[in-house]
């Protein structure tokens, strides 16, 4: 059978080597040169040919760097022969750009997804795109994994009896509904409405929080400006024991000098699909590993197995 073979590039070589230690398999080096010009180079500094190479690379800050290295170690793969080359993209940031909602914008979500088909994807690996429909704008086979799976684990063994799952926007209410179901709980969500980046209107909560303890829970966190919305929300209603759960760890600056504030809010629960520095790892925070999950979908898909099947229970 063909063997794998594992680059990354500089954007969270840490989970690389993490996904690696999960399949037994070295992470191949790579080369990142900058010339005179500001212009970027890569070279893979391991044999490709004939190879199932995967390529993990999430598009974190500083995002544009991150995907021109991609689209470099992409280039790379397949002018080495690589027999496939799978880009595993933990974060997609681009999937905000999703849809034409003013005059004369792109739709960046689209552009990329052709644009890494262009590098030479055979193949992409994403994980809980901000929005569902961005799985359509990818032209070759596409794996969205979610890490809902990873985060009931970490709750299943607590005392869930008075709690309920909140989801900030019915947007995401699916998602949460499925972690619900996961953790045998009831869902409720908040009725959004976005009025720029970083602000955010939440009128009213479908569904009974009244004294509950709440598991608020969304895609990913950036500037906090939902959560402190729905936070007001649920604080009208009495809640008890507060806990915050995303997938995505996005935590600007912003957003962690608003979450320090909130002092009812007993834990903060992400994964570490981007890395997260010791600055900004509040008190209250928990990183759960999606490396485990990762290695098993690169081992199935090398060996033709199915990827779906590990969230039957969550799709």
């Amino acid at each position: 059978m063909r063997e794998i073979t594992i680059f990354s590039g500089s954007a969270h070589q840490d989970l690389a080597h993490e996904v690696c230690n999960c399949l037994g398999v070295p992470l191949s080096q790579t080369h990142l040169q900058r010339f005179g010009n500001d212009c970027l180079q890569v070279q893979l500094k391991a044999n490709c040919r004939e190879s199932d190479v995967f390529l993990i690379q999430p598009l974190v800050p500083p995002v544009q760097e991150h995907l021109m290295e991609l689209f470099l170690m992409l280039d790379a793969a397949r002018g080495a022969s690589a027999a496939r080359t799978t880009a595993v993209i933990p974060y997609y940031a681009y999937a905000r750009s999703d849809k034409k909602d003013a005059p004369r914008i792109s739709i960046a979500g689209r552009l990329v997804a052709d644009l890494l088909q262009t590098s030479g994807a055979n193949r992409i690996m994403v994980m809980t795109l901000h929005a569902a429909q961005v799985h359509g704008f990818f032209s070759v086979p596409t794996d969205h994994l979610n890490a809902l799976n990873v985060l009931a684990h970490y709750f299943r063994q607590r005392d869930l009896r008075n709690t309920v799952v909140v989801s900030p926007d019915l947007g995401n209410a699916k998602s949460a509904s499925h972690f619900a179901r996961l953790l045998k709980v009831p869902v409720a969500a908040g009725s959004k409405q976005r009025l720029s980046d970083d602000r955010v209107v939440i009128d009213t909560i479908v569904g009974d929080v009244e004294g509950k303890d709440v598991i608020i829970i969304d895609d990913e966190i950036a500037n906090g400006g939902t959560i402190l919305e729905i936070l007001e929300r649920l604080r009208e209603h009495h809640v008890g024991n507060i806990v915050v759960v995303c997938t995505h760890g996005v935590f600007s600056d912003k957003a962690i000098a608003r979450l320090r504030e909130q002092h009812d809010i007993s834990e903060i629960v992400t994964t570490n699909t981007l890395p997260i520095p010791e600055k900004k790892r509040l008190p209250n925070m928990t990183v759960l590993s999606i490396a485990p999950l990762l290695a098993e979908a690169i081992q199935r898909i090398h060996n033709g197995e199915s990827v779906s099947s590990l969230f039957a229970d969550t799709m």
